[in-house]
């Protein structure tokens, strides 16, 4: 199994969560982050003052999934998030020793 992490624009989520379903992906966890990479942030202006936001707002995506839809799954996200511009994000891919279904106990793949 597979833990795919996608860090991506706030406003590019409904997009890539569709997008997801679509493909046959039933579950997914969202967490809202801050973070920055070669964007850097921005200086933005406030009553007379100038200051920097170094921490972007960012959505992080994981799904866990069979290796086998490892790759359908990096292709969707990339092709749902993606706007051309910098800070569109990263996808990380990081492999998944075990799942356990809580309610039933389920194991492997079974559980996702």
């Amino acid at each position: 199994m597979k833990k795919i992490e996608a860090i991506i624009k706030p406003f590019k989520l409904d997009e890539v969560k569709n997008a997801l379903a679509e493909i046959g992906i039933q579950g997914l966890t969202i967490s809202e982050v801050k973070g920055f990479g070669r964007q850097k942030g921005h200086t933005e202006l406030y009553r007379g003052a100038e200051y920097t936001i170094d921490f972007l707002p960012k959505v992080k995506v994981e799904v866990v999934v069979a290796d086998g839809k490892c790759d359908q799954v990096v292709e969707t996200i990339q092709a749902a998030a993606k706007t051309g511009r910098i800070g569109d994000g990263k996808i990380f891919i990081l492999s998944c020793h075990e799942a356990v279904r809580i309610r039933t106990g389920e194991r492997g793949e079974e559980a996702i």
